[in-house]
């Protein structure tokens, strides 16, 4: 099993962080337009050299690789994006929306450049690295 911190190349002895503005709006802005299901926008978002990894299934980069991983989203429901940390670590917090008593099934990391999203790391086919992690769900 992984954790965040692993993942991230990380040590845990770090104080929580503090987002900065421009970063929780970044992180609320992707959120919000993902449930809403804006995916050519979010696409506009994308660095030429971004990457994906879709752990334990799939790998892409480049704008027209990674932009099909929205499609598979935009083709399933049970999803909603909430923005949060994941171990201290910015995430996008994701629950089922039949059982958001639940909690989240799993999380998803990106990475920026500037105003471009450089990297995106989708743990929804591992969702044991949120076994024992500390989630914080952000208010926007």
């Amino acid at each position: 099993m992984f954790t965040v911190d692993e993942v991230a190349g990380e040590p845990d002895d770090r104080p929580a962080p503090v987002l900065a503005e421009p970063e929780r709006a970044r992180l609320a802005d992707y959120v919000e337009r993902f449930n809403a299901r804006d995916f050519d926008t979010i696409r506009d978002m994308l660095a030429d050299d971004v990457r994906l990894d879709l752990v334990n299934r799939l790998r892409a980069s480049g704008r027209t690789g990674v932009g099909r991983y929205f499609h598979n989203y935009a083709g399933i429901h049970d999803w909603q994006l909430l923005p949060g940390l994941v171990d201290r670590h910015p995430a996008i917090l994701v629950i089922d929306p039949d059982d958001s008593a639940g909690g989240p099934k799993y999380f998803i990391l990106l990475e920026w450049a500037a105003d471009r999203l450089v990297r995106i790391r989708d743990f929804r086919y591992a969702r044991y690295t949120l076994d024992g992690a500390e989630i914080v769900t952000l208010r926007t």
